[in-house]
């Protein structure tokens, strides 16, 4: 018997929730040292005092009618279902909880018992989560905002042309294309978009069935999941957007004077944060020359895109190798990767919009970076050309007069 005892105080003692114990008259008996640390209290500062110490103010009025209904007709179960719960420190903070409520009676008369948790983590969790939703109907909403202004110009354009046969014949023409692309555009968007919402809504989910301390690492290994979901939405969506953007004309050349090594270096840096595992990019320029006259924008964009998807379709490990050579007339910039290569039969296709090589299916893309990439090239009155080889590796080639 003595050593039941001493089971029961360990277990009282040592559970991971907190645990408060009063009797028939709401006064409190027992108090575990995780609800000690919960509410702040000594245990002798709560022994003797009636539960609603524990209560946030503004609920003490209707607490005690809800604890004597309790008291009348006692059972095991759970507080606030479908409400959220408070309780209160002994400075006045109020946190939200879960609260059990379990009934016993000894020789001594009727005692209640009360298993509290401290779910604050797991509220800001819910709000962060929340709060990623937000930001991808928001974005999706923008998308179809987009879309639909699109639509509208393409109709007015169509209904314009058919004032002839020849005009008819070229809008029936323009329509099948622009059809076709809407068919890419959809079908590629609903491809892209579905795996992270299906991440995102997967982890939610389970993120609802962890609630013990120890199942903290869990928790945090689906935020993160959720985290990853929704930066490569935003990458899609950009993707989405630029091609918009190339497309109605909207971005311009504007060159500026740029400090090539320097600024070719910090683009590498940054880069970095996003290698796998043992990735290393490696940075050298050469040349007679440091100043060039370039549009900043769009050569990041460029270098920034044809780095990524070294790193995308790199493994764990490789070496990336960025140079640049600038001479008096030219800039030179070559981006070689140990990658998986591109197969001989897709070469020929790669710069076309929403293309994905046959051995790239399996990794997140829109197939739009290159065709992109192509089209800022083209605006600083560039060239690029690219050797691959599958299982190897393949190197971009940039060529860009100097203004």
């Amino acid at each position: 018997m003595l050593k039941e005892i001493e089971m029961l105080d360990a277990l009282f003692k040592h559970a991971t929730e907190g645990i408060i114990v009063s009797d028939s008259e709401a006064k409190i008996v027992m108090v575990n040292p995780i609800a000690e640390n919960l509410f702040g209290y000594q245990k002798n500062e709560l022994i003797g005092k009636k539960i609603e110490t524990l209560v946030p103010r503004k609920y003490t009025h209707s607490h005690p009618k809800q604890r004597d209904e309790f008291i009348k007709n006692p059972r095991p179960r759970s507080m606030g279902s479908g409400i959220d719960l408070f309780a209160m420190k002994k400075d006045g903070t109020e946190f939200p909880v879960e609260i059990s409520l379990s009934n016993f009676s000894t020789s001594k008369g009727k005692f209640v018992m009360c298993f509290v948790i401290d779910i604050t983590e797991r509220k800001n969790q819910e709000a962060e989560i929340q709060k990623a939703h937000e930001e991808i109907k928001h974005l999706n909403v923008e998308l179809e905002n987009r879309v639909a202004e699109r639509t509208e110009e393409l109709a007015t354009v169509i209904n314009k042309l058919a004032e002839s046969k020849q005009e008819v014949m070229r809008a029936l023409e323009k329509e099948r294309e622009l059809n076709e692309l809407k068919s890419r555009f959809v079908t590629t968007a609903s491809h892209e978009f579905r795996t992270p919402l299906a991440t995102i809504l997967s982890s939610v989910s389970l993120i609802g069935r962890y609630n013990l301390v120890e199942e903290e690492e869990k928790r945090f290994k689906h935020i993160y999941r959720i985290k990853s979901a929704v930066h490569n939405l935003t990458e899609i969506l950009n993707d989405f957007l630029s091609l918009s953007k190339l497309e109605e004309g909207v971005i311009r050349n504007q060159p500026e004077e740029i400090i090539i090594d320097k600024f070719s270096s910090e683009i590498a840096d940054e880069l970095k944060s996003m290698a796998k595992e043992g990735q290393k990019i490696t940075y050298n320029h050469s040349g007679d020359r440091q100043n060039i006259n370039m549009d900043r924008q769009l050569l990041k964009n460029i270098i920034i895109n044809l780095l990524s998807n070294a790193i995308k379709y790199s493994s764990e490990n490789k070496e990336i190798f960025f140079n640049t050579t600038l001479h008096l007339s030219k800039l030179k910039i070559t981006i070689k990767d140990s990658g998986m290569g591109i197969p001989e039969q897709d070469q020929p296709l790669l710069f076309e919009r929403f293309f994905r090589a046959q051995n790239a299916s399996h990794i997140q893309g829109t197939g739009l970076g290159l065709n992109i990439v192509k089209k800022y090239v083209e605006l600083l009155n560039g060239e690029i050309s690219f050797i691959s080889k599958l299982n190897v590796g393949s190197t971009f080639t940039i060529i860009i007069p100097n203004n």
